[in-house]
C-alpha cells in the first residue's frame, strides 16, 4: 500500500529552489548561532537546522500540474551547472531577517542562480528579482532589528552539490522546508 499523499491537479504548492548545504556546514552554522546571535525570543529565532539553505528563486503558490515542467527545468540547469565554492563574507540584516552573506568564488553560484531564473521565467512561473541576486543563508528573524555585527562564520569552503526544489508549509512556529527533488550538479 503507497502512504504517500495523493497529488491532485489543482492542489497548489509554495515553492522555491536553493542550494542545500553541506551537513558539515549546517553544523558549523549552528554553532556559529549559538555562540554569536540572541538567544530566541518572543521577538526573534534563530532558523532550525533543516531550513539553512541558500535560495535561488522564491516561486510562492503554484499549482501542482506545473511541478514536471518546473522540475524538468531544474534537472537542465543542474546538468551544466557546476558546484559552487561559497565562503562567509559577512553578516547582513534586513527589515526581518539576519543572514550571513557569501562569497561567491568564480561566479558559479551566481550563474546558476541567473540561468534557474531564466529557465523558470520561461516557463512562466517566475519573475526574475530586479535587484541582484545576493547568495546567502538566512540565519534569524525577528520583528524588531536588533543591529547585530557579528564576526561572520568560519564556514570554509562551502561546496553544495545539488540544486534542489523546496515545499514550505507556514506554520505557527514558522516555516517548515521540505526538499520535494533535487538534481546532482554537473550530473
Amino acid at each position: 500500500m503507497d502512504s504517500a499523499p495523493k497529488v491532485e491537479p489543482d492542489d497548489r504548492y509554495r515553492l522555491f529552489v536553493a542550494l542545500p548545504l553541506p551537513e558539515d556546514s549546517r553544523r558549523r552554522l549552528v554553532r556559529w548561532q549559538l555562540d554569536a546571535l540572541p538567544a530566541p525570543s518572543a521577538d526573534a529565532r534563530l532558523v532550525p537546522p533543516e531550513n539553512l539553505h541558500v535560495t535561488l528563486a522564491f516561486l510562492g503558490s503554484r499549482p501542482a500540474a506545473e511541478l514536471p515542467a518546473i522540475a524538468a527545468e531544474l534537472a537542465g540547469a543542474a546538468r551544466t551547472g557546476e558546484r559552487p565554492v561559497l565562503t562567509a563574507e559577512r553578516y547582513r540584516e534586513s527589515r526581518s531577517v539576519g543572514m550571513v552573506v557569501l562569497a561567491d568564488e568564480d561566479g558559479r553560484a551566481g550563474r546558476l542562480a541567473g540561468d534557474v531564473a531564466e529557465r523558470l521565467a520561461r516557463l512562466g512561473v517566475y519573475r526574475p528579482e530586479e535587484r541582484p541576486w545576493l547568495p546567502h543563508v538566512t540565519v534569524l528573524r525577528f520583528r524588531s532589528r536588533p543591529r547585530l555585527a557579528p564576526v561572520p562564520p568560519d564556514l570554509g569552503r562551502v561546496s553544495p552539490s545539488d540544486v534542489a526544489l523546496y515545499t514550505s508549509v507556514l506554520r505557527r512556529t514558522g516555516a517548515q522546508y521540505a526538499i520535494r527533488d533535487a538534481f546532482p550538479l554537473g550530473g
